[in-house]
């Protein structure tokens, strides 16, 4: 085997379905041994969403997403989305490319210190120098990516370990001068290359490969998850808040849902948790999450760190006793020190903690009380939905038309600000592992990306952006992978000509749109372009019909941009985040 098929044989005895990429000469053995494989190889657009796609096959299955890109700016264009993914804590990893062994530092095309660049954003990573380096460094690649806090990891392999023998062989050892009119020099540094090719490819054991290790998931102790059910059993209103950290097995997280019933604790979900109950669980509530943690006397933060989110820890009462459980320490300790510390698995503590359900009578009032204030809320978003929004519609009812047709097998890609946080309010994931989100690091330009590893995940599924009509600038070019590669997404764009999560704050305090402003694009005339199909909103009657033919679309196997012009409305105002 070559070093590309060793790195492709790595991956299929790991179960890696996709390999996420944009070609070059670095990789190009990686992509076709893996074709060769049977391993889906799905080339995009641009390098940082072939990471984003892997980043949500990750969150999708638990098991590492893949992506290889090459060497240079194919390493730099991917450093958004590793960092994304480091603070979201999902597994990943990251080939790349490199310049020949050889030529290392000597101003070959597209060299640089990549391990420099990447060595704050990923976990761990490997500099393969030799052909037998490739093996053992993609196995432990893998298990560092998943164990202890899941997160991004690279491996460096060099081009010139990729090829066959014979092939770098060819490159290396040309003579300068031929017979005795070679200098002294000439012939020293041929010596040279054939010393160092042949230890390039010396020391490959017959069979380099070894059985995986299982993830280290971090179990709850014992002594805490008595702790924390005694707590809960003197609850008179109890929260509990799950958030991305809990489902880092995603592939447990059915039980995980199963645990949160039997605990009948009143529920907010975020980030990948959204869709663990469904979409219209008693237990789950969507507004007023603030009030209600002012209120409790029992906080139970699953997997949610005290980060801006919730006010660095102010949204929860100083009397309220507060348990956290998170595998990250610093994550744990964010901001505020838990009364109950569990430094484990937060999925694992609520599965531990529904061994022996407790008594959820005695808070039946207090789950009345949150849900007859949700149902307040949607009241008053269903009235503010019905008001005209200038000659446009009214993002409320754009977003209500997508919750009134979303089908049960459907994923939900989260991209952008002020329309996409307007979505979040009415939206509902039908399913578990059905809603992706940047995450805490709220980076715009996830779409594309999270699409493509979602299809693939569920090809069976509608997967829909919701874009922004800033944020839909990241990765409209992708809508030529999905035609090559027959993933049928349906973006729905919000159009209203302006970085509006911005522009709304920036206006009022410093008199001033500069920077803010955009065009009324007509961004399916550029999905149709690319091969997809378009359609355009400009009234609220003609929501029905196009979202209807966009679901057909999608159906038959096309691509679909829904480009919906909204009016501005005041319904976020005061809501932007620092």
């Amino acid at each position: 085997m070559n070093g590309g098929a060793l790195v492709a044989e790595v991956l299929k005895r790991r179960g890696v379905p996709y390999l996420f990429t944009l070609c070059g000469g670095h990789i190009s053995p990686i992509l076709v041994e893996c074709k060769r494989r049977g391993i889906r190889v799905v080339d995009t657009r641009h390098e940082v969403n072939a990471v984003f796609a892997a980043d949500a096959v990750a969150r999708m299955t638990g098991m590492p997403g893949v992506a290889a890109v090459t060497a240079g700016p194919g390493i730099t264009n991917t450093i958004t989305a590793i960092k994304n993914a480091q603070m979201a804590q999902s597994p990943l990893i990251l080939l790349g490319g490199a310049t020949a062994t050889v030529l290392r530092g000597r101003g070959s095309l597209q060299d640089i210190d990549q391990l420099a660049l990447m060595r704050p954003h990923v976990k761990w990573m490997a500099a393969c120098k030799r052909v037998k380096d490739l093996v053992p460094a993609l196995e432990t690649a893998f298990e560092m990516a998943t164990s202890g806090v899941p997160g991004p990891v690279f491996v460096e392999c060099p081009v010139d370990l990729l090829y066959d023998a014979d092939t770098v062989k060819s490159w290396y050892l040309v003579k300068s001068a031929a017979g005795k009119q070679a200098s002294l020099q000439d012939r020293v540094v041929e010596r040279y290359l054939k010393w160092h090719t042949g230890r390039l490819f010396a020391g490959v054991p017959a069979d380099p490969f070894s059985e995986p290790l299982p993830a280290e998931v971090p179990q709850p102790p014992a002594g805490l998850v008595q702790k924390a059910c005694a707590r809960l059993a003197k609850a008179e209103r109890p929260v509990l808040v799950i958030g991305s950290g809990a489902l880092q097995c995603p592939q447990e997280a059915a039980d995980i849902a199963a645990a949160v019933e039997k605990l009948g604790i009143p529920t907010y979900l975020s980030g990948t948790a959204r869709g663990l109950l469904g979409s219209g669980h008693t237990l789950q509530l969507r507004h007023g999450r603030r009030n209600a943690l002012k209120k409790a006397d029992l906080v139970v933060l699953a997997g949610v760190p005290c980060d801006f989110r919730l006010d660095y820890g102010k949204h929860i009462s100083r009397r309220t006793f507060l348990v956290a459980a998170n595998r990250s320490y610093a994550d744990l300790t964010l901001n505020r020190s838990p009364d109950l510390a569990v430094y484990a698995d937060p999925g694992r503590l609520l599965q531990a903690m529904c061994a022996v359900p407790p008594d959820a009578t005695r808070w039946a009032g207090w789950l009345t009380e949150l849900r007859a204030a949700d149902a307040d809320r949607d009241t008053q978003i269903e009235a503010d939905a019905a008001q005209p929004a200038d000659q446009y519609c009214n993002p409320l009812a754009v977003c209500r038309q997508l919750e009134a047709l979303l089908p049960d097998d459907s994923v939900l890609v989260a991209d952008g600000g002020d329309f996409v946080a307007t979505a979040s309010y009415i939206v509902r994931p039908r399913r578990r592992l059905s809603w992706l989100d940047p995450g805490v690091f709220g980076t715009l330009g996830v779409g594309g990306g999270f699409a493509i590893g979602a299809q693939c995940v569920r090809p069976q599924a509608q997967v829909w952006i919701v874009y922004g009509d800033g944020s839909v600038g990241y990765s409209l070019a992708e809508f030529d992978t999905y035609v090559r590669h027959k993933l049928p997404v349906i973006a729905l764009v919000g159009v209203d000509g302006s970085w509006m999560q911005i522009a709304r704050e920036q206006v009022e305090v410093l008199g001033d749109s500069c920077g803010t402003d955009l065009l009324r694009t007509s961004y399916h005339k550029a999905a149709e372009g690319l091969g997809g199909v378009g359609f355009e909103v400009t009234d609220p009657g003609q929501l029905p019909e196009v979202f209807a033919k966009a679901q057909e679309a999608s159906r038959s196997g096309r691509p679909v941009l829904i480009n919906a012009q909204i009016g501005r409305t005041l319904f976020r105002k005061g809501s932007i985040s620092i």
